[in-house]
């Protein structure tokens, strides 16, 4: 399968059946191409927007038998207004501060994530991810990507640890957040939550209409906090239509 884009033709591949890690009991399939060359930033807009995710080098969508249950996500900037309970957790967060970072993996960044999925995802697919695969995560892109990293605020000029970190990809239309973790014994703070309403506000700040979540599954229990930030879009066979409130 083949799609024209400018002067390239890029190359699309399906992968075989794997065990889906949303919902149990299913199979995966997923289509996928390189972003590679001069239109590497083009197509992964391009892409993006047709509701292909990014993992390192390479852009994917799911391509299941009789599934369509990964919706593609996304909060409508201009319009978002924190609620009360969105507030709170800002208010929670007051004393953090997050400093965007070059795509560059780091040692403290790495023994965060490994706290994070031995807390929060022992059994899921990164679960075994080592350092050198953490190093290809962050460092293996060809498009626009940082690492925004948060940490306490310090009042004595004095650093302090990493609490949380994103990697974030920079579109023509948005951010997309393509993965973020941080430290589990902080849960009172919610900082995932803090992560993506700090997302909106730099894309305001940018002028960026989208901030891009990745795959909602109606299903699945650890996505549920996605759709609690509207106004969002969701992605379907009639293209990108405004989620009901």
């Amino acid at each position: 399968m083949t799609e024209h884009f400018g002067n390239r033709f890029p190359q699309f591949y399906i992968t075989a059946p794997q065990p889906c890690p949303y919902l149990p009991g299913r199979y995966e399939k997923k289509v996928f191409t390189h972003l590679l060359g001069e239109n590497a930033v083009a197509l992964n807009d391009v892409l993006t927007q047709s509701g292909f995710r990014r993992s390192q080098n390479i852009a994917y969508r799911p391509a299941c038998d009789g599934c369509s249950a990964c919706v593609s996500v996304r909060i409508l900037v201009d319009e978002f207004a924190p609620n009360k309970s969105f507030r709170r957790v800002l208010a929670r967060n007051e004393d953090v501060t997050g400093t965007e970072k070059p795509a560059r993996a780091t040692e403290e960044q790495f023994a965060l994530l490994r706290s994070y999925l031995d807390e929060r995802h022992a059994e899921g697919g990164m679960a075994d991810m080592s350092a050198l695969d953490y190093v290809s995560m962050i460092e293996d892109t060809t498009v626009m990507t940082s690492v925004f990293e948060y940490r306490f605020t310090p009042a004595d000029g004095r650093g302090r640890p990493l609490i949380a970190a994103a990697l974030t990809d920079r579109l023509e239309d948005g951010l997309s957040m393509v993965y973020s973790f941080f430290d589990s014994s902080l849960a009172e703070r919610s900082l995932g939550t803090f992560m993506v309403l700090d997302h909106i506000r730099r894309a305001r700040e940018l002028r960026l209409p989208y901030v891009y979540l990745g795959y909602w599954v109606a299903d699945c229990r650890k996505m549920a906090y996605k759709t609690r930030f509207r106004p969002q879009e969701a992605l379907g066979a009639d293209g990108w239509q405004r989620v009901p409130a």
